[in-house]
This record gives C-alpha cells, structure tokens and sequence, in this order.
C-alpha cells in the first residue's frame, strides 16, 4: 500500500519551497522504491480569501485520509491551519533537529535536538477577555507530558541520553513544575538536568554544544528553537516533523516570509530536510541520509540561495539536489 501524502503548499513561499522540495521527494521515492500517493490540498490565507475559510472541507477531508502531511508555511491563518492539524490528529511531540550544515556560516557548533510538546500550554487557545481584563489559559496535563517526555526518552537513547527540560518553575510554580516534576519521573535512569527558559536561551547562545536533547512546554519549544536555527545558520535551514501515534506532519520551521514571496531566493532546504524527516517517520532511514547528504553536496558545490552566500534560486536549489539523489 503506498503511504499517502497531502501536500499544503501554503502562504508566501510556501509554494515556491514546496514545489522546490516536491522535486526531491519525487527523486528520492523513485530512486528508493517508495510508493507515495500524493495529492495537494489549499490551505492558509489564500483559501480564507477564496473560499472564506482557511481550511476548507476539502482539504480537510484530504488531510482526514492522509498518513501524512506534507506543509509549507501558513501566514496569519496558521493557528486556523497548522495548530487545527496539530489538536484534530493530537500531533503531540514537536521534532526539531538542530545542526550546523557544513559550509554555511554559523554563530556556534551545535548538534541537538529539541522536542517540543505540541498541544497543550498556552497555545491550547483557550482566551478570554472580562472588559478591560485579557486572561490565558496555560494547560498542561500529566498525559500530555508523559507522552512527550517518552519522546525525548526516545531521542536521547539514539543519541548521548541527556536530557535538558527546559521550564520556569520558579515562576510558574504550579504547571511548570508539574511539567518538569512528571517529566522526571519519564525520563528515570537517563542523565536529565533542568534550566530555566531564560537561562536556556543565554546558554544556546553562549555555549550550545551543552544540549543533547532539549525537552519544553509547546510556547518556550517554539521560541527556542528559532533562536537555535539561528544559531546553526539561519531558519531557511530548520526543518521539522509533528508526531502522533498514528499520523504526523512535516514542514520548515520558518514562516510565509511575505517580503520575499515570488522573487524565486527563499531557501527550500529546511523543506528539503522536512522531506528527509517524513521518510525517516515512514522507515525509511536509508531516503534520509540520501536527502540529507546531497543537501551537503549542494551546499559543497555552492548550489545555494543568496541567504547562506549562494546565487541559485529557490527552484535551482531543489533540482540540483534531486539530480544528487
């Protein structure tokens, strides 16, 4: 049976990445012998101006019927897209690798992976306005956290089994506790510190290479791991995966990047990577490595966008890498 795929191409350059990152999964899936049924759905502003919701019926019988989805980036309807996904399919466990790509300039040596609870904490939506009061719901359950602390438990025993839980429990004294308290209790008989949010984010500045595994709440997991894009090289480099039991979705970290949407320089390699990601969550280890190493040959033979010091366009970028495979 093939693996089915729903390809949202999304807002901005989205499409442009996509269409980029769509050569290389179709070179690699022939290449390797993976069957993929792949269809495409309309989701993000475009389909709120067109059909006056962000996520029509269509797309979203699409994305019921689908193993996987496949994503670009979503402008200002992403809570309406994105997050929808994340809570309909309990996409519960954020991937977010962080690596330093070699040939591309970078503040620091880093190597680590963040996994980032996904449907819980603030972003649950839950706010509320009494007059001249605004309040915000900050969830987190017992569930949830062992879930996503089994996760990272995962990760950190592929890699050097430290753990970092990153929270601010001397603040938040109920539910970031909690969250750090139960996510001990998952992790017993691994190396497992705490630090502070704020302190987190100095130390991925100052000195990154301490962080193996990085497990945090959803909204500190999406703060963080932008700064650390950053830090290995820029978040045109920064992919990453939305996992569940049973289903799960891929995509850059970085947004719809308006200002650049249509002039053909976005880079597609974090899109790229999300693809090497998708194969791996399917099985197929051997179709990411490939991805994964002529993402490096490219970047060698100086195939890339003017972002990383290259003059390839979008598209050239995505070919190039697709004739490696």
């Amino acid at each position: 049976m093939p693996y089915k795929v729903l390809v949202i191409p999304g807002d901005g350059v989205g499409p442009e990445v996509v269409e980029a990152a769509l050569y290389v999964i179709k070179a690699a899936a022939s290449k390797y012998g993976v069957d993929l049924e792949i269809k495409t759905a309309e989701a993000g502003d475009a389909a709120l101006r067109k059909y006056g919701t962000a996520m029509p019926p269509e797309a979203l019988k699409l994305a019921d019927e689908a193993d996987v989805i496949f994503k670009g980036p979503i402008g200002e309807s992403a809570y309406d897209v994105t997050s929808l996904i994340r809570m309909r399919y309990l996409l519960y466990a954020n991937i977010r690798p962080v690596k330093n790509l070699p040939g591309v300039p970078a503040v620091k040596e880093i190597d680590c992976v963040f996994v980032r609870e996904n449907v819980e904490d603030v972003y649950v939506g839950a706010e509320y306005r009494v007059g001249d009061v605004t309040i915000a719901l900050k969830v987190i359950t017992e569930k949830g956290t062992r879930r996503v602390a089994r996760v990272a438990r995962k990760y950190a025993e592929m890699r050097g089994r430290r753990v970092t839980i990153v929270h601010k429990a001397n603040v938040l004294r109920v539910v970031d506790a909690f969250f750090r308290d139960v996510a001990m209790e998952e992790l017993r008989g691994l190396e497992v510190d705490q630090m502070y949010v704020d302190a987190a984010a100095m130390e991925l500045v100052r000195n990154p290479k301490r962080f193996d595994v990085v497990l945090t709440t959803n909204q500190y997991g999406d703060i963080l791991t932008d700064l650390a894009a950053q830090v290995a090289g820029g978040i045109g480099l920064a992919p990453s995966g939305n996992i569940g039991d049973s289903k799960a979705m891929f995509e850059p970290v970085h947004g719809a990047a308006f200002d650049i949407a249509g002039k053909g320089i976005a880079n597609p390699i974090a899109t790229i990577l999300s693809a090497a990601m998708m194969f791996e969550w399917m099985g197929r280890k051997d179709v990411a490595n490939a991805i994964r190493v002529a993402v490096e040959k490219s970047i060698e033979k100086g195939i890339k966008t003017p972002d990383i010091g290259g003059d390839k366009s979008t598209i050239e970028v995505g070919k190039f890498i697709a004739s490696i495979i």
